[in-house]
C-alpha cells in the first residue's frame, strides 16, 4: 500500500512513501477544500463554486466540471503513483443526491496517520483523560504538529474559516494545557518555552500573558539566586552559578581549598585567617572546634606520603608536614563529604601562593575523589583560586572556566562525577565578574 501523508498545520505540503510531491495550484486547492471538508463529500458544483465561484450557467459549466475533474485526476496521480488502485480508497468519487437530481462528488478519507491535522485533534482528545505525564507527552506531540497557519493556500475563503477557527480553539487550548500540567509538576523549565509561544501566537488573550507571567515567576521561585545554568545532558549533569553562601547548600558536597600543609589554626588570625574559607568552614560547620576537623584531615593524609617537611626555624608557625599539591581528603560531613584539596604552597612567611597549574590539577583530581566517594550528590564549589591563596594570573571568569572545563573532564573521563557542579559566588564575588563573557564561554561547554 501506498503511504500517504497530508500536512495542512502550516504550509500545505504531501508526502508519498516518504517523499515530498509537489501538486499543481489546481489539485492544490481541490486537495485544500476536501481536507476542509472534515471527511465528508463535496460535490462537483460545491467544488465549482468555493474554489473558482463559478455557477451551473450553460455557457461554463463544462469548463468548471472540467477544472474540478482535472484536479481529481492529478490528485489521484499524485497519490498513487504506482496506479495500484489505493488512491481509490483515500479519495472516492460519490453520488450526491439534492432532492431529485444527484451529482459527482468526492471523499477524501484520511486517518491520523495520514492526516496531521486528524493527528493532532487524536492527541488533544487523548490527552484530555490521560494521567498528567501521558498528557503532557500527548500534548507536546500535538503542538509540534503546527507549523503555521492552517489553511493558508485558502486564504479567507469561508470554507476553510470556520475549520481553522475550530483548529485555532483546540491548538489555544492544548497549549494553555501544556503550561498548566508542566507548571503542576514542577517543571517551569518546560513550561516557559509553550507559555512564550501561547504569548506571542495569541497575543490578544488576557490569559496568555497572564500564564507566562505565572510560569517566569515560577521559574524565578525555583531557580531564586541562579545567575546562569547550563544543562549537559549526554554528561547527565548540570553547571549551575549561584549567587549565595557556600555553607548553606545544606543537599551538596562541599569542595574547599588547603594549602600544602593542611593548616587550619585560626587562632590571632596569624597561620589562617578566620575570615577565610578555611575559617568559615571551622566556625560554621564545626562549631569552631578546630581539633575536630584536624583530626579528619589527620586521618585522611595518613596514606598519603609527605614530600618535605620544615623544622620550627624555618616555620615556626602551623603545620611542617608538606603534602604534594593535588592531595584530595574526603571527609564525611553530616551524610555528605567535604573535600579538602591542597592546590597552594604556604610560604614559611605564612603567605600562600598558588599558579593555575596547581588548581587544574587539584580540581582534577578532586573529581576523580567525588566520582568515588560523592554519592551522586550535587557539588558545590567557591569561586577557587580567588580567595588569600590568589591564582594571580587568572581573571574570575578564567577561574570560572577552569572550574567548568575540569569538572567536564572529569564527567567524560568517570563517567558520573555529580548531577550537577554548582559553582557559588558571593556578592562581592559578583561585583568582579563579567557574567556575560561567563556565560557565552560556558554556552560552549560539551560541544
Amino acid at each position: 500500500m501506498t503511504r500517504i501523508r497530508v500536512n495542512v498545520l502550516g504550509p500545505a505540503q504531501v508526502e508519498v512513501d516518504g517523499r515530498v510531491v509537489m501538486l499543481s495550484p489546481r489539485a492544490l486547492r481541490v486537495l485544500i477544500r476536501l481536507v476542509a471538508a472534515g471527511g465528508q463529500p463535496v460535490g462537483v458544483k460545491q467544488l465549482r463554486w468555493d474554489l473558482w465561484r463559478e455557477v451551473d450557467r450553460p455557457h461554463n459549466a463544462r469548463n468548471g466540471r472540467n477544472q474540478v475533474q482535472k484536479g481529481i485526476s492529478e490528485l489521484r496521480a499524485v497519490l498513487d503513483p504506482g496506479n495500484s488502485g489505493s488512491a481509490a480508497a483515500v479519495l472516492r468519487t460519490e453520488r450526491l443526491f439534492s432532492g431529485r437530481d444527484a451529482q459527482s462528488s468526492y471523499r477524501l478519507t484520511l486517518d491520523a496517520g495520514s492526516l496531521d491535522a486528524a493527528e493532532f485533534g487524536t492527541l488533544v482528545d487523548e490527552a484530555s483523560h490521560a494521567a498528567a505525564a501521558s498528557a503532557a507527552d500527548q500534548l507536546t506531540r500535538a503542538v509540534a504538529l503546527w507549523r503555521g497557519q492552517p489553511l493558508a493556500e485558502a486564504g479567507d475563503d469561508e470554507y476553510a474559516s470556520c475549520v481553522v477557527r475550530a483548529w485555532r480553539t483546540q491548538y489555544l487550548t492544548a497549549l494553555r494545557e501544556l503550561v498548566r500540567i508542566h507548571s503542576e509538576l514542577g517543571r517551569f523549565d518546560l513550561a516557559l518555552p509553550v507559555a512564550e509561544r501561547l504569548a506571542a501566537e495569541f497575543p490578544d488573550t488576557s490569559d496568555a500573558t497572564a500564564d507566562l507571567a505565572a510560569v517566569r515567576d515560577g521559574l524565578r521561585r525555583r531557580y531564586g539566586d541562579q545567575l546562569l545554568r547550563r544543562e549537559l545532558p549526554d554528561l547527565r549533569t548540570s553547571i549551575v552559578i549561584i549567587r549565595g553562601d557556600l555553607f548553606e547548600q545544606g543537599d551538596a558536597n562541599l569542595v574547599i581549598g588547603f594549602s600544602d600543609t593542611f593548616d587550619v589554626d585560626t587562632r590571632q588570625d596569624l597561620v589562617i585567617s578566620r575570615a577565610s574559607l578555611q575559617g568559615q568552614l571551622i566556625d560554621r560547620l564545626y562549631g569552631g572546634d578546630v581539633a575536630a576537623l584536624d583530626r579528619e584531615l589527620r586521618r585522611g593524609l595518613r596514606s598519603v606520603t609527605p614530600v618535605g617537611r620544615e623544622t620550627s626555624r624555618t616555620k615556626a608557625r602551623g603545620k611542617r608536614i608538606r603534602y604534594p599539591l593535588g592531595t584530595v581528603v574526603p571527609i564525611p560531613l553530616g551524610g555528605r563529604r567535604l573535600f579538602a584539596t591542597a592546590y597552594s604552597r604556604l610560604g614559611n612567611d605564612l603567605v600562600a601562593h598558588a599558579q593555575p597549574q596547581d588548581l587544574a590539577t587539584a580540581l582534577d583530581r578532586v573529581w576523580a575523589s567525588v566520582a568515588v566517594f560523592g554519592q551522586l550528590a550535587p557539588v558545590a564549589v567557591p569561586m577557587m583560586g580567588s580567595g588569600l591563596s590568589r591564582v594571580t594570573e587568572f581573571g574570575p571568569e578564567q577561574l570560572i572556566s577552569l572550574i567548568v572545563d575540569s569538572f567536564v573532564r572529569g564527567c567524560r573521563e568517570h563517567h558520573t562525577v555529580a548531577p550537577q557542579l554548582r559553582i557559588v559566588l558571593r556578592p562581592t564575588d559578583i561585583e568582579r565578574v563579567d557574567m556575560t563573557r561567563v556565560a557565552r564561554e560556558i554556552s560552549t561547554v560539551g560541544h
